[in-house]
């Protein structure tokens, strides 16, 4: 079994990771989907973090080992960065999604010297917006952003694209393909339901079931 689908299996197994296609999830966004990932559950099952800290730390030493310092998309990217940045003893940061309201009105905390090679832990891929805006503050403070690492990745276009056009090479564990290889192997989906499925993750904001 391929490391995707073998993560899938785990996320399925803790409940991470849910299909339904009866009563749809509604994400914040407004989209409505048949499919819900939660990786923040992953934190409370030590075989499936330890999992986790190990393929993140295996894939920035694969595909980014000029990184010298590791960035959590705060919040759901924090603990898995953590982790994966303890196991290669790099320093870590965490990047806001907006500057803090308080203090010193921090949006990366932690110490960033400008030109660091800096590799992005987050947690979940959808459209990619969020993650990207992250590059952005990075960048925009002298770092080289040499890559992305993540959890899972619904696959969607949009964010394949908006990944391309921002230069962000992206590697994930698991992603939305192996998912729907499990779900069918563990008939957990019918074939007509598959077809659903994948109308839904190439075109999501216009689905409706």
């Amino acid at each position: 079994m391929s490391t995707q689908k073998h993560f899938a299996e785990k996320l399925m197994q803790i409940k991470a990771l849910q299909v339904n296609l009866q009563n749809p999830y509604t994400w914040a966004s407004g989209w409505r989907s048949p499919v819900y990932c939660d990786n923040r559950k992953v934190l409370s099952y030590p075989y499936v973090r330890d999992f986790v800290k190990s393929e993140l730390a295996n894939m920035i030493l694969e595909h980014f080992p000029e990184a010298n310092v590791v960035a959590g998309v705060a919040t759901a990217g924090i603990a898995h960065g953590v982790m994966a940045a303890d196991l290669l003893k790099l320093p870590f940061i965490y990047v806001r999604a907006k500057p803090k309201e308080h203090g010193m009105g921090n949006q990366v905390e932690g110490v960033l010297e400008p030109g660091s090679k800096v590799v992005v832990i987050e947690d979940l891929i959808s459209t990619g917006k969020s993650s990207l805006q992250v590059v952005d503050v990075l960048r925009d403070l002298g770092a080289e952003v040499v890559g992305m690492c993540g959890l899972f990745t619904y696959g969607f276009p949009v964010a394949d694209e908006a990944f391309k056009k921002a230069n962000v090479p992206l590697y994930t564990i698991s992603n939305y393909t192996a998912l729907m290889e499990v779900a069918e192997e563990q008939k957990l989906v019918a074939p007509e339901q598959q077809a659903i499925l994948e109308q839904w993750r190439i075109d999501p904001a216009n689905w409706h079931n």
